[in-house]
């Protein structure tokens, strides 16, 4: 019988933060009375269904949040639902800065939950875009072709590699900044070794 209530392990999360520690609190239980199991995931609170993950309790200076992981499937009727940017695919959060707005939202939220695990249920997938369809900064584009075994390199790493490499030089406006990433990871890709290994 799958287990419903707060995890132990789990605890320390919730009890080393400060500032959003009454946020947190809620959040958790609104989670758990979703029927979900608790795991720690990432460093965070992560609700599964039959092993599979459903939302992410976490922070920032700014705010707190739920992070649904197939949120961009989500039907989203109350407009709440946001992409933490461009380049995110298929998490979307639902941010909080008070306790007052957790509690006003409790029973949107367990709706939004459900509707996550009943996404999750149906095995729909979220489609990701291709590597291919990923900007190539035009810095990157002069080391591959003035160094095809960099190139031939390159494209050995496994798709979310590849990824993870365009995101991060093409993030900088200004050239010698992309310039300077390039250089910095030539040894990394060569070595097969991918931007966070």
């Amino acid at each position: 019988m799958t287990e419903y209530s707060a995890n132990s392990k789990v605890d320390f999360y919730f009890e080393k933060v400060e500032k959003w520690k009454s946020e947190l609190e809620q959040m958790r239980a609104i989670v758990l009375d979703c029927h979900l199991s608790e795991e720690l995931k990432w460093g965070s609170p992560c609700y599964t269904f039959e092993k599979t993950n459903i939302v992410l309790i976490h922070y920032f200076k700014k705010y707190c949040a739920f992070l649904f992981f197939k949120g961009a499937l989500m039907k989203d009727p109350d407009n709440i639902l946001i992409q933490q940017s461009d380049n995110v695919q298929a998490a979307r959060q639902i941010r909080f800065t008070n306790v007052e707005d957790i509690l006003a939202k409790k029973e949107i939220l367990k709706k939004y939950i459900f509707e996550a695990a009943e996404i999750e249920k149906s095995g729909q997938k979220v489609e990701l875009k291709k590597v291919s369809d990923f900007e190539i900064a035009e810095e990157l584009q002069n080391k591959f072709n003035s160094d095809a075994n960099f190139k031939k390199a390159f494209y050995a790493l496994s798709p979310g590699r590849q990824r993870a490499y365009l995101l991060h030089f093409s993030q900088p406006k200004q050239s010698k900044t992309r310039e300077a990433r390039v250089e910095k990871n030539i040894s990394r890709i060569l070595a097969e070794k991918g931007l966070n290994d």
